[in-house]
Formats: C-alpha cells, sequence, structure tokens
C-alpha cells in the first residue's frame, strides 16, 4: 500500500503488545529485544541456531553482569566488564573480541530505526539504547597473535623433514611388500596438499577429487590449477564459506596427480569421489588428519603442539617471507580480515632482520637525498 512502511522481522510492534504496561516493564522489554534480535537473526538472515543462541548468551551475561538493561548502557559499562574478563577471568583475546563482536551487532539491532526500539523505550522510559561499542573500545581487528603462545608454523627444514619421513613411509612398504601402502601414501599426499593450498583439517579432509580444476592463467599445472574449498571455515552462525584457491607450487600439482591417477581408483568408493579415504573407503574426517599428523610428528621427536593447523600457517609465513603480496595471501586463505591473516605470520629471524636492513637502508637513502637538496639549496 501506498505510504505503508514494512514492519520488519524482529521489530518491537511484532514483539510487544502496544500501549500495554508490563507488571515487570523493563524485564519484557528486554525480553522481547532479544526475542526480535533471535527473530531478526534466524529469519529474517538465516542463520544457524547455535550461533544465535550463543550471541543470545553473551547479551544475557553482559546484562546480568552489570545489572542494567540496554537502553542504560554505556562505553564505561563495557570496559568495566571487559577488565573483569580479562584481570579476572582471563580470557583469550579472541574470546574478548567475539564478545565486543556480539554486543556491538545487538547494539546496531536495538538502535536501528527501522526496528523501533529507540522509540519503544523511549515512549516507556524516556530514555533510548546507543552503541556502546567503538573504535576506541574495541579493536576492529587484533593484530597480535591470539591463539596459544607455543602454536606455530613449522620452519622450512621441519616442513622438509616431515615431508621426506612421509615419502620414506611409502617406499619401505613398496620395497618391502608391507601392508599400508596405500595409507601411507594418502598420508604424503594429504601433508602436501594441506601446506601447498593453504588448507585447515576440516577443509583437506572434505575434498573430493572434482574440486580440482584447470586455471587459464596458469596452464603449466594442468587439470590441477585451481582447488576449490567447499566448507571453509563458517563466521558465526553462518553457513561454511566457498573460496577458489590458486596453485603456487609445480611440486604439489605433479603430487596430486600422481595420487589421482595411480593411488586413488584403486581405493575409491564408487558412489563417492571423496580424494581421503580409509581403507574401508570412508571419507577422512578433520580429527582423521590430526590423528595421522600427529602420528609422524610424534616419530620425528616434533613439538607436541603442533598440528595440521601448522601446515597452514606455514603456507602464510613462508609466502610472506617469498614476498607474495598479502591481499594475495588473505585471499587464498579465505580470510575477511587482512588482520587476521597477520596472526598467522612468525616469520624468521633471518627474514626479519632483511627486512630491517631493507627498511633502514631505505630511511638513509632518504635522508641521503634530502641531505643533498638542502646542501643545493644553500640551506
Amino acid at each position: 500500500m501506498k505510504g505503508s512502511r514494512q514492519v520488519l522481522i524482529g521489530s518491537a510492534s511484532l514483539i510487544l503488545a502496544p500501549g500495554v504496561a508490563y507488571l515487570d516493564e523493563e524485564e519484557a522489554v528486554f525480553a522481547g529485544m532479544l526475542e526480535g534480535w533471535r527473530a531478526q537473526r534466524v529469519g529474517g538472515r538465516n542463520l544457524r541456531a547455535s550461533g544465535v543462541r550463543a550471541g543470545l548468551s553473551t547479551v544475557q551475561r553482559f546484562k546480568d553482569a552489570t545489572g542494567v538493561f540496554p537502553w542504560n548502557w554505556t562505553a564505561a559499562l563495557l570496559d568495566e566488564w571487559m577488565e573483569d574478563l580479562i584481570a579476572i577471568r582471563r580470557l583469550a583475546p579472541s574470546t574478548i573480541r567475539s564478545y565486543q563482536n556480539t554486543v556491538a551487532q545487538f547494539c546496531d539491532f536495538i538502535c536501528s530505526p527501522h526496528y523501533d526500539w529507540v522509540r519503544e523505550c523511549e515512549a516507556r522510559f524516556g530514555t533510548h539504547p546507543v552503541q556502546i561499542c567503538t573504535e576506541w573500545n574495541t579493536p576492529p581487528h587484533l593484530q597480535d597473535y591470539e591463539g596459544h603462545p607455543r602454536r606455530r608454523p613449522l620452519t622450512r627444514p621441519e616442513l622438509q623433514r616431515l615431508f621426506d619421513h612421509a615419502d620414506e613411509q611409502v617406499e619401505l612398504r613398496l620395497a618391502s611388500g608391507r601392508k599400508g601402502t596405500f595409507i601411507a601414501y594418502r598420508d604424503a599426499t594429504l601433508f602436501k596438499v594441506s601446506y601447498a593450498w593453504g588448507l585447515r583439517a576440516g577443509e583437506a579432509a572434505g575434498l573430493d577429487v572434482t574440486d580440482f580444476y584447470r586455471n587459464p592463467h596458469a596452464p603449466e599445472f594442468g587439470a590441477f590449477g585451481m582447488l576449490l574449498v567447499r566448507n571453509g571455515k563458517a563466521s558465526r552462525g553462518g553457513a561454511p564459506k566457498r573460496r577458489s584457491v590458486a596453485t603456487l607450487h609445480q611440486w604439489a600439482a605433479d603430487a596430486v596427480r600422481d595420487y589421482v591417477e595411480n593411488i586413488w581408483p584403486l581405493v575409491r568408493d564408487e558412489s563417492s569421489n571423496a580424494l581421503w579415504v580409509s581403507e574401508r573407503g570412508r571419507r577422512l574426517r578433520a580429527d582423521d588428519v590430526a590423528r595421522r599428523f600427529g602420528e609422524y610428528r610424534d616419530e620425528l621427536g616434533m613439538d607436541r603442539v603442533l598440528s595440521p593447523h601448522a601446515l597452514r600457517h606455514s603456507y602464510v609465513t613462508h609466502l610472506t617471507e617469498d614476498g607474495v603480496d598479502p591481499l594475495f595471501i588473505q585471499r587464498q586463505v579465505g580470510h575477511a580480515y587482512q588482520a587476521t591473516t597477520a596472526i598467522y605470520t612468525a616469520v624468521s629471524g633471518d627474514f626479519a632482520n632483511t627486512m630491517m636492513r631493507k627498511a633502514i637502508s631505505g630511511l638513509l637513502q632518504g635522508a641521503g637525498s634530502e641531505r643533498q637538496r638542502d646542501e643545493h639549496s644553500g640551506l
């Protein structure tokens, strides 16, 4: 109808009865806000129910911790809560940031004029909610590494040791006729693929043979020039993300080609295109990848904190050391923020020193040029 305004899912008018005074009005309005946000996220944005429940729980915890309803929230209250979470509960920075993002999203919802919660609060309480999360008290994406302080990439020598050891297991079984040749061949190729395309364990486990395809801009890799990752890490409450990853290493493309042409047809389940399967033909899971990686790691006596995710860390770190453009690396690994890619990077001391010398040389060269200009100008 001309001149009418669409009432959106989650709007105050759909949750609260207009003009009705509730027995415990503050609790009723707050419960209505939570229900409206839940409905807007599930019905309007089609987010996962589990992620929505986690968000609602965070907002409820903030309200319970402060004892203040959203229309009276302030940035100072958020700061006090953050201090408690950091100093008393000692939560990880990534968890803190998640809580901040959730509160910010809830504030965006109740402050939006499209859902009428501002108008509802003004009519009932004579005040209204505001956004309490700002650039001053919530970093948009933390720059420092947020994971376990000992979690790290493999060094290049460590990576080579892992690959060499995996290849040796294949050769030993082939030479002796021992069982397990297929498993050893699969593991060796799986580790190389995880590193060479910067994959998480779940992404690697979920690959199909048909996920590889040609890249017209890199014909030298043949049918393995690109990799479609169909089950990338989802945002909170969202569906798995898809991305295409460009092949960068000829040795990796050759390893996959060899496996797909010579090994996979012998063990595949005819009803599935799963790239990695068990001896019984079942698709591998992320925990299978972690278990197999752990066995090889322990056989080599490597640091026990190393996990399959260290291969992804190594991919980012080594490309950074090789001077690859950061934005390209970000797209390859599927990060929404470049700062997320930065937390994966732990470049070697030699690389850091080289970059330092380049920076110093550039500054000295610039200072020298400026001095020469001053001399020519008679200053």
